[in-house]
C-alpha cells in the first residue's frame, strides 16, 4: 500500500507527561543549533488529556528541571497538598488512621506535593511544546513500527482511517501515515501494544525480573458549589478493606482538586488468587466505607476510566534503549509504586530520554546511549531505594488482612 510519509528527527509516540516532556526538553536542546531538530508528537486520543483521567497527587521534582519557572508560565499545578491522610481500613465501616511517625516516608505528601489534574498538566505541556516549535498531532494512533535493513527502528506508521467492522475498506478510508526519523521515542503508557512489541522483539526484559501489574479504577465526582465538605488538597490513601477479605493487596484514594472536584480510585494488584474477584466491585463497595461515603454523598460523579499499573520498579525494569529508539515512561515501566506515583518518574525519563537522542543525533549514532544517563541520574537513585518495595507486596502484602 503507497502511503504519504513525513520525515522527522524525532517522532515521539504519546502525549502524556513522559512524551511530552521529552518534546518540550528536545526543543530546548536544538534552540541553539542554527538549524533546530524536527519533532513530532502523535497522540491517540482526539485531544490532548483525553485518555488520562483527571487527579494525581504530584511531585515537581522533574518539571522542576524542565521549566523552573513554571509558576510565572501558569502551569496547572496551583494545589498543594493541605492534609495528609494514611488509612486501614478494619471493615466496611471502621478505620485506623496511620499516625505520620509510622506512614513511610515515600508515602508522605504533606508541604511537598500538589494535587492536580494529570489531563490539563499535559495540555499546558503540549502548549509549551508547540510554542517550542514541536508538532503536536492528537487523534493519529500509531499501529506499526518501521525498521531498516539492519534492524533498527526508522519510525511508525499510524493507523488506517475509514475501515468497517471487517476491516474492509469504506469510501472514506485513508491510509495511515509513515512518520520516519532518526530516534523515536515511544511513551504510549502501561502496556503501550507498541512498546510490548519492541520489549519482545529486541528481547529488552531478558535481564530483569517479570513485571508487576495492577488495576487501576478512578472516578471524578463534583460537589455542589459552596460544599463545606470540600477541602482542596486533602489527600487520603487507604489499604485493608475490601480487599483483605479476599487476601488481595492493593489500596484506595481520594483527592481534594481545585473547582470542588474530587478524584477517588482504587487500586488492585493482579495477583489475586479468588477467579471471582471483581475489581470494579470491589471499587464500588469502598465508596461506601464512612471515610469516602462522606464526601461523595450528594455529589455528582462527571467522568470516570481505568488504566493498566506496571509496578514491579527498578528489577522489573526492561532495557530502554535500542537501535534507533527508546522506550520511556509507563511504557517501560519506571513508576514508584512505594511512593505511589509516576507522573514525576515518568517526566525524568523524558527528560533524560530527550538529552540521549540528542547525543545521538548529533553523533550520527544509531543507537542512543540512554543507559549511561540513567544511571548517573536521580530517577535511578529513587527506584533503587525502593527498589524490593513491589516485591515485598506481591509476596507478603496479603497478611495486612
Amino acid at each position: 500500500m503507497e502511503r504519504e510519509s513525513m520525515d522527522f528527527d524525532v517522532v515521539i509516540v504519546g502525549a502524556g507527561p513522559a512524551g511530552l516532556s521529552a518534546a518540550c526538553r528536545l526543543a530546548q536542546l536544538s534552540q541553539q543549533q542554527e538549524k533546530p531538530l524536527s519533532i513530532c508528537v502523535v497522540e491517540k486520543g482526539p485531544e490532548v488529556g483525553a485518555h488520562i483521567l483527571s487527579g494525581a497527587a504530584f511531585e515537581t521534582s522533574a518539571l522542576d528541571e524542565l521549566f523552573p519557572d513554571w509558576r510565572e508560565l501558569g502551569a496547572p499545578v496551583t494545589t498543594p497538598v493541605s492534609q495528609d491522610e494514611f488509612l486501614y481500613l478494619t471493615t466496611a465501616q471502621n478505620h485506623v488512621q496511620i499516625p505520620e511517625l509510622f506512614t513511610p516516608l515515600a508515602m508522605r505528601n504533606s508541604n511537598q506535593n500538589y494535587v492536580i489534574s494529570l489531563s490539563k498538566l499535559c495540555r499546558w505541556l503540549a502548549e509549551q511544546a508547540e510554542s517550542l516549535g514541536v508538532e503536536v498531532f492528537p487523534g493519529f494512533p500509531a499501529k506499526e513500527v518501521c525498521f531498516d535493513d539492519n534492524g533498527a527502528v526508522t519510525g511508525i506508521i499510524t493507523v488506517d482511517m475509514g475501515l468497517d467492522k471487517n476491516g474492509e475498506q469504506k469510501n472514506t478510508f485513508q491510509a495511515g501515515i509513515q512518520l520516519n526519523a532518526k530516534q523515536t521515542i515511544f511513551a504510549e503508557g502501561a502496556r503501550g501494544s507498541l512498546g510490548k512489541s519492541l520489549i519482545k522483539h529486541f528481547n529488552l526484559d531478558r535481564d530483569c525480573q517479570p513485571q508487576h501489574y495492577a488495576l487501576g479504577i478512578k472516578e471524578v465526582w463534583t460537589l455542589p458549589e459552596g460544599d463545606k465538605r470540600h477541602s482542596p488538597g486533602l489527600v487520603v490513601h487507604s489499604t485493608g478493606w475490601p480487599l483483605s477479605e479476599s487476601n488481595s493487596t492493593g489500596g484506595g484514594f481520594l483527592y481534594h482538586l481545585e473547582d470542588n472536584l474530587i478524584a477517588v480510585g482504587l487500586i488492585t494488584d493482579l495477583n489475586y488468587h479468588n477467579p471471582y474477584l471483581s475489581p470494579f466491585d470491589e471499587f464500588q463497595r469502598l465508596k461506601h466505607h464512612p471515610r469516602f461515603a462522606h464526601f461523595l454523598q450528594g455529589a455528582e460523579r462527571i467522568a470516570y476510566g481505568a488504566r493498566a499499573i506496571a509496578k514491579g520498579g527498578l528489577l522489573s525494569l526492561p532495557k530502554q534503549q535500542f537501535a534507533g529508539g527508546l522506550l520511556i515512561g509507563c511504557d517501560a515501566g519506571t513508576l514508584n509504586s512505594a511512593k505511589i506515583k509516576g507522573c514525576h518518574t515518568a517526566m525524568k525519563s523524558g527528560l533524560l530520554a530527550a538529552q540521549a537522542a540528542f547525543d545521538a543525533i548529533e553523533k550520527d549514532q544509531v543507537e542512543a546511549d540512554y543507559q549511561a544517563l540513567f544511571l548517573d541520574s536521580w530517577l535511578y537513585q529513587e527506584l533503587k531505594q525502593t527498589r524490593n518495595f513491589p516485591g515485598m507486596i506481591h509476596k507478603y502484602g496479603s497478611l495486612l488482612g
